[in-house]
């Protein structure tokens, strides 16, 4: 039987402070407050959507943040890996009580040569790849992996940034052109000197991703796969859960919890993979890549799921038991991108739930997410062509 002291750790945390201020931040300080919690924010945006929720620190105020808040977390990977790391050595000494989750996953994180070297280290199956520091070596790779092929920073990007696709040998020139500062971090998309990451391109059937929490004494919950769409390289929809997808559920499972525990993970992490068969046309899944952060493909669980995913990172972070994951209904998010719509026309839609993130509108920025899930399942797929109808930005849906 679990006693009233049983979590010390989690009795002496008041106040969390998150690297970053966007709406993930946001929807994490909502789940944190009725468990007792309050946040803290290092961002220098001071009108961040998580403004509303706490006080928002400026890098130049690090110090204050850091005064601030009792154990740490972030809700942005590109977060400076020197903080995160000095965060952690304020917690091993005891006058902070944890950085989650830790530097290493930050590290694997941000680059993207490191992430998918561990995933193969981890017998966690990836499209084939190559690093490539020079327009002649981004040649060698064609040659080697084939055309088309996908050419990436391998730091830095996000949302389909950062990336070509390499479809003709007359591309490389063009591809090293756009991306080939990077390499010495005269790129706009990062400033750090990186080689690129020449990618296999494979056929593959749909996008899913897993999400899992982990807490500090190990112990993991995972959510089921769901089903991702995108447009222009941003998700548009997840559908929870993934159709279809339970004979893949157990080694997607098995994928993020060996990544979770050889990183000594704390906290809510996604792993994206592709969906594509094998020579003898089975079904196998591809990692592409980790979040260590809660994800957009499962802001579904907010309404969607017993427990959310902001609530089991805010119960791992200070060291509370995790809660269920299972899904209350089959649901489907959707993100809305640039313009907002007309919130009656949204609630007029039965199973609709709005989540606003308070941004200025902005093309194909997100601006918000709606999650549908009536209480009849057969009317899921009705809700949505009835949302899609009203959306400004239909995302190519």
């Amino acid at each position: 039987m679990t006693t009233a002291n049983a979590y010390p750790v989690a009795q002496t945390i008041r106040t969390i402070g998150i690297l970053g201020g966007g709406q993930l931040g946001m929807m994490l300080a909502a789940a944190a407050l009725p468990l007792g919690y309050r946040c803290v924010f290092l961002e220098d945006a001071p009108n961040c959507p998580a403004s509303l929720y706490g006080q928002v620190f400026s890098s130049e105020q690090l110090e204050d943040f850091i005064a601030a808040a009792d154990v740490f977390t972030l809700e942005f990977e590109n977060t400076p890996a020197e903080t995160v790391a000095r965060l952690k050595q304020l917690s091993e000494s005891g006058k902070k009580q944890g950085m989650f989750p830790p530097p290493q996953a930050l590290e694997v994180a941000q680059d993207r040569l490191s992430e998918k070297s561990l995933f193969n280290e981890l017998d966690i199956k990836t499209v084939p790849f190559m690093s490539v520091s020079s327009k002649a070596e981004l040649k060698a790779a064609s040659d080697q992996l084939g055309l088309p092929l996908v050419l990436k920073t391998s730091r830095g990007g996000y949302d389909g940034k950062g990336q070509f696709v390499v479809k003709t040998e007359a591309d490389i020139t063009e591809a090293w052109k756009i991306l080939g500062d990077a390499v010495s971090g005269k790129g706009n998309l990062t400033s750090t000197p990186a080689p690129l990451i020449a990618e296999g391109f494979i056929n593959f059937s749909r996008e899913v991703s897993i999400i899992a929490t982990r807490a500090q004494d190990g112990s993991i919950r995972t959510y089921d796969l769901v089903e991702n769409n995108h447009h222009t390289g941003i998700l548009a929809t997840s559908h929870a859960p993934a159709v279809g997808t339970s004979h893949l559920l157990p080694e997607a499972k098995k994928a993020i919890e060996t990544l979770m525990t050889h990183l000594d993970y704390v906290g809510t992490m996604a792993l994206e993979l592709f969906v594509s068969k094998d020579e003898n046309g089975k079904d196998v899944i591809l990692a592409n890549e980790i979040a260590p952060r809660v994800h957009n493909s499962g802001h579904w669980s907010i309404e969607g799921a017993v427990t959310s995913q902001f609530e089991n990172h805010v119960r791992a972070v200070v060291g509370l038991p995790l809660g269920d994951t299972d899904n209350v209904y089959p649901s489907v998010m959707v993100n809305v991108l640039g313009e907002y719509p007309n919130l009656a026309d949204v609630l007029a839609i039965d199973g609709a739930h709005y989540h606003t993130y308070h941004k200025e509108e902005r093309p194909d920025r997100k601006i918000a997410h709606i999650t549908l899930m009536p209480n009849d399942v057969a009317k899921l797929e009705g809700a949505l062509e009835q949302l899609i109808a009203i959306l400004p930005n239909k995302m190519g849906l």
